[in-house]
């Protein structure tokens, strides 16, 4: 990556980009919430499973090109390659933290 994410977004990507590599939970605020493909998954567990099943369903690599930051609000524009239509995408993660910590996230 070449531009500067606060550190729970920068290891979020870079799990992504690992596949089956767990997302640490330090980097996740107690009842975080993820909105993606029209789904909701909240806490360590579900958004975990969701990770997972999402890296073995796409196959995708992400890679963050911007960021904007606005106190706790914090939109990353990213470019998505993998296994689904349209690959590859131009995607906007919608992270809002917590004590430095992904309290949610919507992926547009």
């Amino acid at each position: 990556m070449n531009i500067r994410l606060p550190d729970s977004i920068a290891t979020f990507f870079q799990v992504s980009n690992d596949r089956g590599t767990p997302l640490p939970r330090h980097c996740l605020a107690e009842g975080a919430l993820v909105h993606d493909e029209g789904q909701v998954y909240q806490g360590y567990d579900a958004i975990q499973a969701w990770l997972l099943e999402t890296q073995r369903k796409y196959a995708y690599r992400v890679e963050p090109l911007a960021v904007a930051q606005d106190g706790a609000a914090v939109s990353v524009q990213a470019k998505l390659v993998g296994n689904f239509p349209g690959s590859p995408v131009q995607l906007t993660y919608s992270f809002v933290l917590l004590n430095n910590k992904i309290s949610s996230l919507e992926i547009q």
